[in-house]
C-alpha cells in the first residue's frame, strides 16, 4: 500500500524545511495521522547546519551546556549545534567552550545508559536533550531520567518537531510545532479515530524511519 500525500513544510531558510507524510501511522506509543520524516536533516550537513542555527537562538545567550545528549540519530545537528554554541562573534555563554556531543546506550529493557568512558561527560554537567521529535515525551523523559541518575543537570530539550512545549518539567523547543501542521493528531492506539473507521494502517514508523505495511 502507497504511503500518501507527501508535504514539504518551507520556511525562509531554503535549507530548512519539514517533509512529512499523511497517513495512518502506528508508533511504539501511538497513532498519528503524519509521519515526519527527518530523514534528511539528520543525515545531510547543510539541513542539520540549518537546524541547529535555528535551535541555537533558544540557548546561545541564556543556557550553560557542556553536553549535548543525541537521541534518535541526532548526532549530525548534534554536532553542529555544539559548532554554533560556541562560535566566536556573537554573544554566547558557551562561546570558545568545549562541548560533549554523546548518545546514550540503550538496554533491552529501553532504559539508557552511560558506560564508564561517557558518564563523566554527564556527571555535573549541563547537559541539553536533542531529540528528532518529541511528541509522547516518552524517550526524551527517559533521557531526562537517565541524565539525573548519572549526576548531571538538564539544560533543556530540544528538537526538530514537537508537539508539547514541556517534558518532565523542562521546556522543549523545537524547529517545527503543530501550528505548521494544524491537523497533526496523536492517539493511544485503542482511542484512535482512525482505527474505529476501520482504515487500515500505511506503515509502522519510527526514529530509524518507516515501513509500508
Amino acid at each position: 500500500m502507497p504511503v500518501k500525500n507527501e508535504i514539504k513544510v518551507l520556511t525562509k531558510n531554503k535549507n530548512l524545511r519539514l517533509r512529512v507524510l499523511k497517513g495512518h501511522f502506528a508508533t511504539s506509543h501511538s497513532h498519528i495521522n503524519y509521519y515526519i520524516d527527518v530523514t534528511m536533516q539528520k543525515s545531510r550537513l547543510s539541513e542539520a547546519q540549518a537546524v541547529a542555527h535555528e535551535l541555537v537562538g533558544y540557548y546561545k545567550t541564556s543556557t550553560v551546556i557542556d553536553t549535548i545528549l543525541c537521541l534518535d540519530g541526532m548526532q549530525v545537528v548534534g554536532a553542529c549545534l555544539a559548532e554554533e554554541l560556541t562560535k566566536g562573534g556573537f554573544i554566547s555563554i558557551n562561546a570558545h567552550q568545549t562541548i560533549y556531543v554523546v548518545t546514550p546506550e540503550h538496554t533491552t529493557g529501553s532504559q539508557l545508559i552511560f558506560r564508564d568512558n561517557i558518564s563523566p561527560m554527564i556527571y555535573g554537567k549541563n547537559v541539553l536533550v536533542l531529540a528528532a521529535s518529541v511528541t509522547t515525551g516518552y524517550t526524551a523523559g527517559a533521557a531526562v531520567e537517565a541524565i539525573k541518575y548519572y549526576g548531571g543537570h538538564v539544560a533543556g530539550i530540544s528538537s526538530i518537531f514537537a508537539t508539547v512545549n514541556e517534558c518532565g518539567g523542562y521546556p522543549v523547543k523545537a524547529a517545527f510545532n503543530p501550528k505548521d501542521l494544524e491537523d497533526y493528531a496523536s492517539y493511544p492506539a485503542h482511542q484512535c479515530p482512525q482505527c474505529a473507521k476501520g482504515e487500515k494502517l500505511d506503515a509502522l514508523v519510527n526514529s530509524f524511519g518507516y515501513s509500508k505495511l
